[in-house]
């Protein structure tokens, strides 16, 4: 176990041991681990710590990682067994003197805790995020497509999504059907769906009405409950049925 030096020198309190995956598939046949004895103090993020390892112990630890505010959703990963930013969990929150950090299941690895975002990203392409409008309805005065608080409030929610790929991290149909168009892209679907500015429902829930679409998900809720920013896919899941069976216009 290697001891590396703390995130702020001088000010340590506590100490944990840092478990970190480490898996190039290019040459590795299984994933091992290797473990950093780290001080950190009461506001130390996860990302904070393995960027520690990086600068004063090994560089060459696999990690994907921007903005560090919770914003960009780089820098999703297994920790302690739950999909989460690193940049938004501080290690005192979790509450063990063991933390293990892994890649994201139901992604390939790229290297150690990096991993591909092409079938997410292709997928959220696939129902097409972004208004559909007939061009004539547009008139050359028109600057902007007013909506009062209530038609607002019916998608904002999933709105604040970013594209962490925890919900698609933690759902058990993606690990058993990789065709599955996951959690993330309906809840993206429903998103638009009920933008009453928008006019293209009637081809977002033909893309949707399909066997490895939202007939797939079983409803385990896994997505909601991971989502650092509050979306709740499972439920825009539900709506989205609604108007599939008729319930909902």
């Amino acid at each position: 176990m290697a001891q590396v030096s703390s995130v702020a020198e001088g000010k340590t309190t506590k100490s944990v041991t840092l478990r970190i995956a480490r898996y190039n598939p290019k040459h590795d046949s299984k994933k091992q681990f290797m473990e950093f004895n780290l001080q950190y103090e009461r506001w130390t993020t996860v990302l904070e710590a393995i960027l520690d390892v990086k600068k004063h112990f090994d560089h060459s630890v696999a990690v994907r990682y921007s903005c560090r505010q919770a914003t960009c959703g780089s820098c999703g990963m297994i920790i302690n067994g739950k999909p989460r930013l690193a940049c938004f969990t501080k290690i005192s929150e979790l509450e063990s003197d063991v933390v293990t950090v892994e890649p994201m299941n139901n992604f390939p690895i790229i290297r150690d805790l990096a991993v591909k975002f092409e079938r997410l990203f292709d997928t959220h392409h696939k129902i097409k995020p972004y208004l559909i409008r007939d061009d004539s309805e547009i008139t050359s005065n028109e600057k902007e497509f007013l909506q009062s608080p209530e038609e607002l409030e019916n998608y904002i929610q999933f709105a604040n999504c970013i594209k962490c790929g925890l919900c698609n991290s933690a759902c058990p149909t993606m690990a058993t059907d990789s065709s599955f168009i996951g959690p993330q892209a309906l809840a993206q679907a429903y998103r638009y769906v009920a933008d009453s500015r928008d006019k293209g429902k009637d081809s977002r829930l033909k893309i949707i009405d399909d066997s490895h679409g939202i007939w797939r998900c079983h409803f385990a809720g896994s997505c909601s409950q991971v989502c650092p920013k509050g979306v709740d896919p499972a439920m825009g899941i539900q709506f989205l049925r609604g108007y599939m069976l008729g319930f909902r216009s």
